[in-house]
Parts: C-alpha cells; sequence; structure tokens
C-alpha cells in the first residue's frame, strides 16, 4: 500500500498561517509541536499539512495546494463575503475549472469541485 498521508510547507508564521488555515479553509488543529514553531493542520478526510516556521521563511513558494470542495461558486462567495481575496474567482484555467487564492505565504491555493469541473472544465 501506499497513501500519501501528510505534506509539510515552510511558513514564515506558524501561528498566522495556522490561523489562517483553520479560519480560511475549515481545516482543523491536529496537534502542534511548539518548541519546533509547527503546526498540523488536517482536512474532514485525515489529510495533514504540517506548518513548519522556517528561519528566513519559505523563499520562493515551490508547491500549489488544491482543495476539493462541494461547491467551488458558493465557496467563493461564501470566502469573499468574509473579506478573502482572491488572485481569480472561479474561471476557466489551465487546469480545468476552479478558483485561485493564496495563503500567508503566497502559496497558491486552487478550490475546484467535480461538477463544475466536468461541465466547464475541459482543457
Amino acid at each position: 500500500m501506499i497513501k500519501l498521508d501528510h505534506l509539510t510547507i515552510a511558513v514564515t508564521d506558524c501561528e498566522k498561517s495556522r490561523n489562517w488555515y483553520i479560519e480560511t479553509l475549515g481545516l482543523k488543529l491536529e496537534f502542534e509541536i511548539p518548541e519546533r514553531r509547527t503546526s498540523a493542520v488536517q482536512d474532514e478526510f485525515g489529510f495533514t499539512l504540517f506548518l513548519a516556521e522556517t528561519p528566513g521563511g519559505p523563499g520562493r513558494p515551490s508547491c500549489v495546494l488544491t482543495f476539493q470542495v462541494s461547491d467551488v461558486e458558493a465557496k467563493h462567495r461564501q470566502l469573499v463575503a468574509a473579506g478573502v481575496q482572491f488572485v481569480h474567482p472561479p474561471q476557466k484555467t489551465f487546469w480545468g475549472y476552479g478558483a485561485d487564492l493564496k495563503d500567508p505565504d503566497g502559496y497558491h491555493i486552487w478550490l475546484w469541485d467535480e461538477k463544475t469541473m466536468r461541465e466547464k472544465g475541459e482543457v
């Protein structure tokens, strides 16, 4: 068996990033390692994202985090109403159909759902 269990990304401020992922995307705090300035946040399916504060920050963000949501249009409206800024709203892109926003360290967060990807995302 092989299963991707977790991912660690470098962040400039562990607390700020932890709060952003919890408050903006609704992930839950799994645990923290204060002496390492690391927080583990988890989605509802058990995938864990480690946010590890790194001296000098993450440098240039080197990955894109893609989150599947139940309805990308509704999630976009909800987040915009909460004051979250997007790089672009749900639209057709080179990777299909979805929305793009950035976390506090500049990592791209792509949001998509199965229905609109199937209906609008043919690339």
